[in-house]
């Protein structure tokens, strides 16, 4: 038994302190992610952009700002539909645009179509839509849990956690989970997508177009569900995923829906909490860090001249 304890204390360590020992051989340039307009992070249903010093975005913006990125970490209602989460955000995105010129977004989740809004109404404060792991043609989660006869129980229940969220955040906004759900169900997200069609393919797990209106567009995810042991959030996830029978997905993201404009890659082994290196950085050993991939979204835009 003593054996067995050693050894799982020594999985631990190790998966906690891996990533941060990178810099003892890290040569990444220090304006490897030096974009010419800087990165706005736009969160998913239940988030947030930091609840007692643990962010949303785990290490993500530090990392990105190492290297030289201007980054900021916007916050909009936890749960609401993609317009309202939209126009909450639009504020946000002006003011910043408003000092830089333009902003590129990226979007984790529902925080895809909460950025392809901004660029739909006001292209001209957008450089580029990045969306991680986004539901673009709907989640199957969604359309078995709107309309079933546990969406009243789930509703109320995932309010009152938006609410909490949200209280211990200190956005300051109402909660609604049964609009959340709607702009992710399959007939939500079409109806979005004849608002806001730029970037979505036209087939069925295709590529969108690259760009549209001077904004260009970016889109990766995963298809893991259970990868990393020490990850209590794998169990919900490995759950959630059953929805999607047989077809590849990250616990609530199938991997075509994840599809949006330029395809970077579509099967990171990668759940839907690793794509923002949740919890708390565990993900798995054996793919490529979250953040890694970030940075080399920064510097994607900034070979880009973005």
């Amino acid at each position: 038994m003593k054996q067995w304890i050693k050894a799982f204390t020594m999985l631990v360590i190790l998966a906690w302190s891996a990533p941060s020992m990178a810099w003892w051989w890290d040569s990444t340039p220090s304006n490897y992610t030096d974009t010419r307009y800087p990165v706005v992070l736009v969160h998913g249903m239940f988030g947030f952009d930091s609840i007692a010093g643990v962010d949303y975005w785990y290490g993500i913006a530090e990392d990105m700002r190492r290297y030289g990125a201007d980054v900021y970490t916007s916050q909009v209602p936890a749960l609401d539909s993609t317009i309202a989460r939209g126009e909450v955000l639009l504020p946000q995105i002006a003011s910043i645009a408003a000092i830089h010129g333009k902003v590129n977004l990226i979007g984790h989740s529902h925080g895809g179509p909460t950025a392809r809004y901004i660029a739909r109404v006001r292209p001209d404060l957008v450089a580029s839509v990045t969306s991680v792991g986004s539901p673009h043609k709907g989640s199957p989660v969604a359309d078995l849990i709107y309309g079933s006869p546990a969406e009243s129980l789930a509703a109320s229940l995932g309010d009152a956690l938006g609410g909490l969220i949200d209280l211990l955040s200190g956005g300051g906004y109402n909660q609604d989970l049964r609009s959340s759900l709607y702009s992710l169900t399959s007939q939500g997200s079409a109806e979005f997508n004849n608002f806001a069609p730029a970037g979505i393919p036209t087939t069925a797990c295709g590529e969108g177009s690259y760009s549209a209106n001077g904004v260009r567009f970016y889109s990766w995810g995963g298809t893991g569900v259970l990868t990393n042991a020490l990850d209590p959030s794998d169990a919900l996830l490995g759950t959630t995923s059953l929805a999607f029978g047989f077809s590849a997905n990250d616990g609530l993201v199938g991997r075509c829906s994840n599809h949006f404009g330029k395809v970077i890659r579509d099967n990171y082994f990668m759940n839907h909490l690793d794509e923002v290196n949740q919890a708390l950085g565990l993900h798995s050993l054996f793919e490529t860090d979250p953040k890694t991939v970030y940075l080399q979204q920064a510097n994607r835009l900034r070979n880009a001249g973005l």
